[in-house]
């Protein structure tokens, strides 16, 4: 559950609330209440995708264009 401060005492305590979002929390500033902003941890990026990079691993049945059996299509239609 996110801490919920005031914009006041943000300004007032800013050092010290991102201390607590490095360590993971996340803080909800408000404005007379209601929720107007979020500081949360910066999480790294993903390695970046390298095209092709599956090659080999992925597999596509012969029959991938075929129609379903009846079966499989009923149980979509319910």
């Amino acid at each position: 559950m996110p801490v919920q401060v005031n914009i006041h005492e943000a300004k007032t305590h800013f050092s010290r609330l991102l201390a607590r979002v490095k360590e993971g929390e996340e803080v909800v500033i408000a404005k007379a209440g209601k929720p107007v902003a979020r500081l949360v941890p910066v999480t790294e990026r993903p390695a970046r995708r390298v095209p092709g990079s599956a090659k080999g691993r992925v597999g596509i049945s012969t029959d991938f264009n075929e129609p379903l059996p009846e079966n499989i299509l009923e149980a979509f239609e319910k």
